[in-house]
């Protein structure tokens, strides 16, 4: 076949989505003779598979072409995309030098070009790196402008979603989630193209998760997920949604799949050459592995993430306080929370910060940093943030002493915590109800919360909180570590009742008496019914 052919047959690939082959021919041409739609196809198509480099090149050489033939409005799409390209990279510089290329070409643009708007795109990115909010707001809202009186759906779902973000981060959410619905819709209408697609999937996910609007998130999370599928080859997004995936994951209590989509998305990233992104993602494990008790492996991951320039707070206070270095992780809360400016900040910032002052004694700013997080929750309005509220203020009640008013505060919060389907979070509730019952002398209320929550912890693998949980269960007096449950079970055992009686007996599960029974062997080291008999009778404990 001649060149005419093979670009006809790259274009015919490109056109159905196949970019692998599109590529492949494309790659084989020499670039001299292929068009300047060719060569931004031809990048489009490599950055798409994870081929950095030459998406690089050949936007270059688009850029170089469309510069001698004097077409500014091609130049200027080129510098759009290497900006982005570059941003997307951590190489701040090079995206600064595209976008400043292509504000030397605006003056050659007609009045009503698109471009305008996608130079504008660009300005937001550099303004919101530099700290300047109001300044990305206009530009965002000059992308979006432009994309709807051009009538550019690429652009303008760009537009909608940078806005709305933004005016999350101005503290209008209902607004900003009401923007980034528009862009999902054009998105779901099949009207944009796939690097778009992707880009403002992935930013929209994020947006809802920082706010945690976990609803959005799984929905988004999955439409993203099954397109990724359906594009065998694609790498540009998939890091990114693996982080989405595992972040659902860690929340539904699928802490081991999670690790494993964290891992993916570094790969991923990699292949990518967003090197960046990969300091999300080291947070990310950080987090899952402290929840665990894996302290030294999540230090090792902060540091990964903290070197990859993405900052591992609050994590990284909240592995300190499990370490016993309360004086550091108080010194960054105070830190954090005195830098959290806009809600996005705090929602991320102030549930944790509640947890380390409450820990060290803090009480007093304790109480200052729950009603900044009651006004956070009330402003963002999610079932998460008011989850997050509800626990923390009844984690201070519960500190100050007052158990009984820290009880309607954790029913709350264990009602949020459900309906969200988190695990971790609800069994955290349940074991700060049993302390609160324990305190107004609930005893059986209190254990049968004490249990659940263990149950809970010990299913997820969270090994400080199995023990945490333990030690509350374990009354004075009794022998061996047993918690009392297992004192009347190890007595059932020794008065020679079966497991289906001792079940009966309890109003428990034939499954659950035969977890106790492990239990019990392993903490009397005995492996026999009437070795541990023998050690009830021995201890007066039956």
């Amino acid at each position: 076949m001649g060149v005419v052919d093979d670009l006809a047959q790259a274009r015919a690939a490109y056109e159905r989505s196949d970019w692998t082959s599109a590529l492949d021919v494309w790659s084989d041409i020499e670039p001299d003779e292929m068009s300047a739609d060719d060569l931004h196809d031809a990048g489009v198509a490599a950055h798409l598979l994870g081929r950095r480099d030459a998406s690089i090149d050949f936007h270059h050489r688009g850029f170089v072409q469309h510069q001698h033939a004097g077409t500014a409005a091609g130049a200027m799409r080129c510098c759009f995309h290497l900006a982005m390209i570059f941003s997307a990279g951590g190489e701040a510089s090079l995206a600064h030098g595209w976008t400043a290329r292509a504000d030397r070409i605006l003056p050659d643009l007609a009045d009503d070009a698109v471009e305008r708007g996608y130079l504008s795109v660009l300005h937001m990115h550099r303004h919101l790196a530099a700290g300047h909010l109001p300044a990305a707001c206009r530009a965002a809202a000059h992308a979006t402008a432009v994309g709807r009186d051009c009538g550019d759906p690429d652009l303008l779902a760009l537009g909608l979603c940078s806005q709305g973000r933004l005016t999350i981060y101005s503290g209008r959410i209902a607004d900003g989630l009401a923007l980034l619905d528009e862009a999902m819709a054009g998105l779901a209408a099949g009207e944009v193209a796939p690097v778009v697609f992707g880009d403002v999937y992935c930013t929209a996910i994020e947006g809802c998760q920082e706010i945690g609007d976990l609803g959005r998130v799984g929905q988004w999370t999955s439409s993203l997920h099954r397109w990724c599928l359906a594009h065998p080859g694609l790498v540009a997004f998939t890091g990114q949604c693996s982080i989405h995936r595992g972040q659902l994951m860690r929340v539904h209590g699928a802490w081991p799949e999670a690790l494993e989509e964290y891992a993916h998305a570094i790969e991923r990233y990699r292949l990518a050459g967003s090197v960046a992104a990969v300091g999300l993602a080291e947070c990310e494990r950080g987090d899952v592995l402290r929840q665990r008790g894996e302290l030294d492996a999540a230090e090792a991951a902060y540091e990964r993430s903290s070197a990859h320039g993405y900052d591992p707070q609050p994590g990284l206070a909240l592995l300190w306080l499990a370490r016993g270095a309360d004086d550091a992780a108080l010194a960054a809360v105070r830190r954090l929370v005195g830098e959290a400016s806009d809600p996005v900040a705090r929602c991320r910032y102030l549930p944790a910060a509640v947890d380390v002052l409450v820990a060290a004694g803090a009480l007093d700013e304790a109480q200052v940093v729950v009603a900044q997080l009651d006004d956070v929750a009330s402003l963002v309005g999610t079932e998460a943030l008011r989850a997050f509220a509800a626990f923390a203020s009844g984690t201070v009640e519960l500190a100050a002493g007052d158990a009984a008013g820290a009880l309607p505060y954790l029913r709350k919060a264990r009602r949020s915590w459900a309906r969200a389907r988190s695990l971790y979070e609800g069994a955290r509730v349940r074991l700060a109800t049993g302390r609160a019952l324990t305190a107004v002398g609930d005893i059986e209320s209190a254990r049968k919360e004490l249990e659940a929550a263990c149950a809970t912890f010990r299913e997820l693998g969270a090994t400080p909180s199995v023990d945490e949980a333990e030690r509350l269960l374990r009354p004075a007096g009794h022998p061996a570590g047993l918690t009392g449950r297992e004192v009347e079970v190890l007595r059932l055992v020794a008065s020679g009742r079966s497991n289906a009686q001792i079940a009966a007996g309890l109003v428990l599960s034939e499954k659950t008496v035969a977890r106790h029974l492990s239990n019990i062997f392993a903490k009397l080291h005995v492996g026999s019914r009437t070795a541990a008999a023998a050690y009830a009778f021995e201890h007066r404990l039956a």
